[in-house]
C-alpha cells in the first residue's frame, strides 16, 4: 500500500504547504493531495510549488465538478503532468446539491452520472480522443472520483482510474464500495484502485481524541451525503450532531489516534480492505496547533507505516 499525505486546508500563501510538500519531496510520503481551494487555486497552487522547485507528485481530492469544463479540467491536470514532470492524479465530486445549483442554476437530477459523463469527457480530451488538445508527451494522468457510497463507486468503476474515497471506514471499503467498483467495471475493463483520505493525530499530552475528531470532520459529519455513508458502515453518526458524530468517529475507530505506531497498525486495515493508496489527513492538528505540528505528526505516522511494511 502506498503512503501519501493530504494538505488539507485552503492555501493562503506560497509557503503555507511546504513542510508537506517536503514530506514527498524527502520520499516519505508518496504524493501531496488537496482539495478545492477558494483561496490560492488548486492547480495554479501546485504550479507554484512546481516552480519552486517542488516536482513532486500531487493528487486533487477532489476538484469539484461545476467550477470547470471537462476540457479546461484536463488541460489543467495535463499541465501539471508537464510542470512537475510527474504523474498527477485528477480527482472529481459533484458536490452537494445547493453548490452545483449556485453554479449551474439547478442540482444535478443524477448526480453519479453527471460525474460518469464528465469524467468520461475528461478522459477523451487526455486521450486525444477529440482532438481538441494538442499531442504532448508527459507522465501519465490518472482522472479520479470521489466515492462515498455504491452508486457513484459503480460510477467511477465504469471510467475512472482512481476511486477517492473519505473518512470511509476499511469495513464498508472491502464489503461495499469495492464489490460496487467490481460491479461498474464489468468485464471490459479492470476496476479503479482506491485511494483514502484517513484523518489521525498522535496522542500527545494535552490533546483531547473527540475535539481533535471534530475539529477535522465538522463539516463533512455536518453534511447528510456523508453521514449516510456513516451509519451505513455501522457508525451511527447525523448531520444535526457533528459533535456526536465526531466521538463515534473515535470510537470506530475512523478517526485513528495513538502512538505513530497504532495509526500505522490502524492504516494497515485499510491496505487488507483493497486500498491502493492510504492519504494521512492531520487536519484536527492542524486546526488546534497550526501547520508546523500537522506535519510533524504526519512525519511520525508516516515513518511508522513504512516500518510496518
Amino acid at each position: 500500500m502506498r503512503a501519501s499525505v493530504l494538505f488539507p486546508l485552503f492555501p493562503g500563501s506560497g509557503d503555507d504547504a511546504l513542510p508537506f510538500a517536503d514530506l514527498v519531496g524527502e520520499g516519505a510520503a508518496e504524493r501531496l493531495w488537496m482539495g478545492t481551494s477558494l483561496l490560492a487555486e488548486t492547480q495554479q497552487y501546485m504550479a507554484f510549488l512546481a516552480g519552486a522547485g517542488y516536482r513532486i507528485r500531487v493528487g486533487t481530492s477532489v476538484n469539484l465538478t461545476p467550477l470547470r469544463h471537462p476540457f479546461q479540467a484536463a488541460l489543467e491536470a495535463r499541465s501539471l503532468a508537464l510542470l512537475t514532470g510527474r504523474p498527477v492524479v485528477a480527482g472529481f465530486g459533484g458536490s452537494h446539491p445547493r453548490f452545483v445549483a449556485s453554479m449551474l442554476g439547478r442540482p444535478y437530477e443524477r448526480p453519479a452520472s453527471a460525474v460518469r459523463d464528465y469524467v468520461a469527457e475528461v478522459r477523451a480530451v487526455l486521450d486525444g480522443r477529440d482532438g481538441l488538445l494538442p499531442p504532448a508527451a508527459h507522465p501519465g494522468v490518472e482522472v479520479g472520483v470521489g466515492v462515498l457510497r455504491p452508486g457513484m463507486a459503480r460510477a467511477a468503476g465504469a471510467v475512472a482510474d482512481v476511486a477517492i474515497t473519505w473518512m470511509t471506514p476499511p469495513g464498508y471499503i472491502g464489503d461495499t464500495l469495492a464489490p460496487a467498483l467490481r460491479e461498474g467495471a464489468g468485464r471490459d475493463r479492470e476496476p479503479p484502485r482506491i485511494a483514502t483520505v484517513v484523518h489521525a493525530a498522535v496522542d500527545r499530552p494535552g490533546r483531547v481524541a473527540e475535539r481533535l475528531a471534530y475539529l477535522a470532520a465538522a463539516n463533512h459529519l455536518s453534511l447528510p451525503q456523508y453521514t449516510d455513508m456513516l451509519r451505513r458502515a455501522g457508525t451511527d453518526a447525523h448531520a444535526d450532531d457533528p459533535v456526536a458524530g465526531a466521538l463515534r468517529l473515535v470510537e470506530d475507530g475512523v478517526f485513528l489516534f495513538g502512538t505513530p505506531d497504532e495509526i500505522a497498525a490502524g492504516l494497515g486495515a485499510y491496505a487488507r480492505a483493497g486500498v491502493d493508496e492510504v492519504v494521512v489527513n492531520t487536519m484536527g492538528v492542524l486546526a488546534s496547533e497550526g501547520v508546523g505540528a500537522a506535519a510533524r505528526d504526519a512525519a511520525e505516522i508516516l515513518r511508522a507505516l513504512a516500518g510496518a511494511r
